[in-house]
């Protein structure tokens, strides 16, 4: 993510920030990729603190994606639908890069369910995932301490929020791709046939899960093509955002970025991809001598590095 330039000029502004330091609002133009001193603000603003600038019926771009809040009679779901509403934020700041869901892009866009586990009526069970263009997002997971405890109890350490929705708008993308001439040939040599029983490539994956290997970004990824598909593109999409976000925050090392990168406008993949491992291999040094767990902990192989290049190019060309 890129850190942006304060209209008053009293210092740098980050994505999430609503005001300057010297206490100016400002707005995010996901148009232009700017802050802005002056806009109509998200009516989700004094809510949600969206920064957002309004776009359709008071609501921004991102916001106006949401068909369905939490329930906000339980209380504890204000905070999760923010922080989850700041992740969606997030990631389609970071596609916009590229070009989707912009002024300029004539396609459908997701909608999204933000729903909890818990409302007035008590506990509900929420299913993250995507079904024909809907985005079913289960808020209790912003919850640093749910978080933690499914991390452990599914043995996925890098389950976070904003991961989740690189998923799930992987799913939806793979939608739009799949309209172009000759992508689902590629994708089909690449990737295997997406019509393959969805269901009991599931049933058989929980039955039996078989480790990532040579040519699988997870063991996940190993379930089905569509999974598959989600996880590269939700791991690619990681790392152009870790090496991007490395670069605004000027770190460097001896063979790149340097300063002024834009990880958006790289066309070679391997490129991008070696950077930000590069940037995760220092960090990774750093995070340890404070006992932290690695910033990203995955080993990518050449059947992984090649999925991530076809992905890159169809994402980038949209």
């Amino acid at each position: 993510m890129q850190i942006f330039y304060s209209p008053d000029r009293t210092g740098p502004l980050y994505f999430h920030n609503l005001t300057s330091g010297g206490g100016q609002p400002v707005f995010f133009d996901p148009e232009t990729q700017s802050m802005l001193p002056e806009a109509v603000p998200c009516a989700n603003r004094s809510d949600i603190a969206c920064n957002w600038v309004a776009e359709t019926d008071g609501l921004c771009r991102s916001c106006a994606m949401t068909e369905t809040v939490p329930d906000l009679r339980e209380p504890d779901n204000l905070p999760l639908w923010e922080m989850s509403e700041l992740s969606k934020r997030w990631v389609l700041a970071n596609l916009g890069r590229w070009g989707w869901f912009t002024a300029a892009d004539p396609g459908p866009r997701p909608v999204f369910r933000m729903l909890s586990e818990k409302s007035l009526e008590g506990a509900e069970d929420i299913v993250m995932g995507h079904a024909d263009g809907v985005i079913t997002i289960n808020v209790t997971e912003a919850s640093e301490a749910v978080l933690a405890k499914r991390q452990e109890d599914l043995g996925e350490l890098y389950r976070t929020m904003t991961g989740h929705i690189r998923h799930e708008i992987a799913h939806f993308l793979f939608l739009r791709l799949a309209e172009k001439p000759g992508f689902l040939d590629e994708f089909r040599a690449l990737f295997g046939d997406e019509r393959a029983d969805y269901g009991r490539a599931l049933e058989a994956h929980y039955a039996n899960p078989k480790p990532a290997g040579a040519d699988h970004i997870t063991s996940y990824a190993t379930a089905h093509p569509h999974e598959d598909w989600a996880e590269t593109v939700a791991h690619l999409l990681h790392l152009v955002d870790l090496i991007d976000s490395a670069a605004a925050a000027q770190l460097s090392l001896p063979d790149g970025p340097v300063s002024g990168y834009d990880a958006y406008a790289e066309t070679d993949t391997d490129t991008v991809v070696s950077r930000a491992v590069d940037i995760s291999l220092a960090v990774n040094h750093v995070n340890r001598a404070l006992d932290l767990p690695d910033v990203y902990p995955f080993i990518l192989p050449d059947g992984v590095r090649r999925k991530f290049a076809f992905a890159h190019a169809h994402l980038r060309r949209a």
